[in-house]
């Protein structure tokens, strides 16, 4: 399969064979991304001068009526995505999230767009104000679309939800949308846009794809423009000085890594409802997506005389997950998304184990219903340290798969300290 870029209102198929993506659990050739061919500056103008415009002569309330259609066709066709899914190595349950969570956010700004915005094409922000003794000057602040294209650049971890997010308030403020999704997956964001596109709910120009690199569009973005990215925080820091972004004062809005922490309370002791809570929660973070979650649990923070109750039932918790082929409904993980992803796993493991103890990685890993030589597929891995200060790099490495560290605290104080030296965006084992 050639995979084919929407841009200015036609398809483009690239003619080199451009990136080929591959099935996470089998390792088969899925589709190639590439741009090559595109006019970028041609996209954004045909966003401006055309996808804006249309928007911009809808209320909020028609473009919520918009939203809300295109999250009912999605929603009928749902099915044919959890088929394609499988292929990132996602579970069903984990393809619940994705597409379910995103057509569910589309509906969402449908409701808040009808019900919380006016019917008009302004949206007042306060009252008119005197600026002047006589009431010759008055102001008033108001809110209007902006005349430029949103420009996502999505993460391989979510190809739905993670664009449909951030496609619907967009859509709802009058701005047209140009989607980057993380090449890996970008099958499966390919097929919702394609299936978008094809129900004419939009007007033209509203919505766009690009498979594959951007090209030089960053030269072409001005003033009226914004840059939406998620992904790690190295790739953020390139983007947001670009030099285009800086001399056009370009909006640059980054949602990047993150090394969280979940605290087990003192009163939270073994055979109460709290501490199996904590237990579960722990082992579904590791393992949904197979761990690779910005949002995913890497320090498990718990009371010094509790490490070993605790990691006990982590350990037997996680001895019961079946990792293996996504499409098996006994198997409750599948692989990470690609083969460079799991060798960039193993490596963040590697480097844990010089200052962690492991507690827990199945020593005979057999992945059910799979080859393991063919699919990217990791254990979920437990380590445990006993003294955070002694262990830096539990708090600065995130590995962006199954793998979380049982980290001991002596007073609640200490839990916060612990907690807070995770920063905002460590270094992280992969990325995006």
């Amino acid at each position: 399969m050639q995979l084919q870029n929407y841009a200015c209102g036609r398809w483009h198929t690239g003619r080199d064979r451009g990136v080929g993506m591959r099935d996470a659990a089998s390792g088969e050739i899925v589709g190639n991304a590439s741009s090559t061919g595109l006019d970028f500056a041609a996209m954004l103008s045909h966003a401006r001068d055309v996808g804006g415009p249309a928007l911009r002569a809808l209320t909020f309330h028609e473009r919520a009526a918009l939203l809300k259609a295109v999250a009912k066709r999605l929603a009928e066709l749902k099915e044919e995505f959890y088929s394609l899914s499988f292929r990132t190595g996602a579970t069903r349950n984990d393809s619940a999230i994705d597409i379910e969570g995103g057509i569910g956010t589309v509906f969402a700004f449908a409701g808040k767009g009808s019900r919380e915005l006016p019917n008009s094409r302004v949206y007042l922000d306060g009252a008119v104000e005197g600026l002047s003794k006589g009431g010759t000057f008055v102001g008033q602040h108001i809110y209007v679309s902006r005349e430029g294209a949103a420009v996502h650049i999505n993460a391989f971890n979510f190809p739905v939800w993670g664009m449909l997010e951030k496609f619907a308030p967009a859509i709802l403020a009058g701005v047209p949308v140009i989607v980057k999704p993380a090449t890996v997956t970008a099958y499966l964001a390919e097929l919702v846009v394609r299936r978008i596109v094809e129900s004419g709910l939009l007007p033209e120009g509203a919505l766009q794809l690009v498979c594959g690199s951007l090209g030089d569009l960053f030269e072409h973005l001005n003033c009226q423009d914004t840059v939406s990215f998620t992904g790690s925080a190295d790739t953020a820091g390139r983007l947001r000085v670009h030099p285009t972004l800086i001399r056009h004062a370009v909006r640059f809005v980054a949602e990047t890594d993150s090394l969280n922490s979940s605290i087990l309370a003192a009163d939270a002791k073994p055979g109460t409802p709290e501490f199996d809570l904590f237990i579960k929660e722990v082992v579904r973070e590791m393992t949904v997506k197979a761990g690779q979650k910005c949002t995913a649990i890497r320090r498990v923070l718990v009371p010094a005389d509790r490490a070993a109750s605790v990691t006990s039932a982590l350990v037997a918790a996680l001895s019961e997950v079946k990792v293996g082929n996504p499409e098996n409904a006994t198997v409750g993980m599948g692989p990470l998304v690609n083969a460079q992803q799991r060798k960039s796993v193993e490596g963040g493991i590697q480097s844990l184990s010089k200052e962690a103890r492991t507690a827990y990685q199945s020593a005979k890993f057999m992945p059910v219903d799979a080859d393991p030589q063919a699919g990217a597929f990791v254990p979920p891995t437990l380590f445990q340290v006993s003294d955070a200060s002694k262990s830096p790099l539990v708090n600065e490495l995130e590995v962006f798969g199954p793998v979380a560290t049982v980290v001991p605290y002596r007073t609640k104080q200490d839990s916060f300290a612990i907690a807070q030296r995770g920063g905002g965006s460590p270094h992280r084992s992969a990325p995006t």
